[in-house]
């Protein structure tokens, strides 16, 4: 990966992307990185579109908005359709293959990972498929340590679902 990533990760209100994109960010400064993370839902927040964009660099972020993704996580279909279109030609795109089921033609790279329904078989709820997702996304770009990641997960969720969101990313990180 070059010197500077832009990430958006995009997908429905209440699919924990915010949480997920500062754990990422948090992470990567603990790797030594200098980050950018923000935010964008909608007003009804739970179930319309949620993004949140994450610019991680080994120098000074001169420019504080993500234009150009490099890589692109969609969890839902509806977060695919309107963010693809800013992906970069030779991008990444990770998708939750249980919720996107329609990828148009493109010329970038897919992984297909079934988060949601890891979540649902593993714990029996959805909502540990952002860091499924997590798991999965630093398998797949290496932008950030495993040990960070970890580090991260443990002191930005609560203590009592720490272990799950743990073993959740693990098995992003299988996937």
């Amino acid at each position: 990966m070059p010197n500077k990533t832009e990430i958006r990760i995009g997908g429905s209100g209440g699919q924990g992307i915010v949480l997920a994109a500062q754990i990422l960010g948090k992470a990567a400064v603990l790797d030594g990185k200098n980050v950018l993370q923000t935010q964008a839902y909608g007003a009804e927040a739970r179930g319309s579109l949620a993004k949140s964009e994450v610019m991680i660099s080994d120098s000074k972020i001169g420019f504080p908005a993500v234009r150009k993704p490099d890589v692109l996580v969609a969890m839902s279909q509806e977060a695919l359709d309107k963010l693809l279109k800013d992906l970069k030609d030779d991008g990444t795109l990770i998708v939750d293959s249980t919720n996107v089921t329609r990828i148009p033609e493109t010329n970038v790279e897919i992984h297909k990972i079934p988060m949601t329904e890891t979540a649902k078989k593993t714990f029996g709820e959805v909502i540990y498929a952002n860091m499924v997702m997590l798991g999965a996304f630093i398998k797949i770009t290496k932008l950030v340590t495993v040990q960070s990641m970890e580090k991260t997960i443990k002191e930005n969720v609560s203590a009592k679902t720490v272990e799950n969101n743990v073993t959740a990313f693990e098995k992003g990180l299988q996937l």
